[in-house]
């Protein structure tokens, strides 16, 4: 999904909605086609990992965060405030 510009990925855990930037710091890859393995986004080329909650790296070989954005849902509508 892009949101003014920007790349980002939504996904649905446990009644919540979380948004972290469609970008894997390994190698600036895809996260969207990833598998959800609880709370972490698996990239789909290399395997690392990112906390949908908070953009932080769980697993290798990435090791740098991927931004997290502030979600609100408002009636049907998801609203999402992206961060710096």
């Amino acid at each position: 999904m892009e949101v003014l510009d920007r790349y980002v990925v939504l996904v649905r855990y446990d009644a919540q909605v979380y948004c972290i930037e469609d970008l894997c710091t390994h190698d600036g890859g895809t996260l969207g086609d990833g598998e959800l393995d609880g709370y972490c986004l698996v990239c789909p080329r290399h395997g690392a990992k990112f906390d949908v909650r908070n953009g932080h790296v769980v697993c290798m070989p990435a090791t740098e965060n991927t931004p997290s954005h502030e979600v609100r849902i408002d009636g049907d509508q998801v609203l999402v405030r992206l961060s710096d």
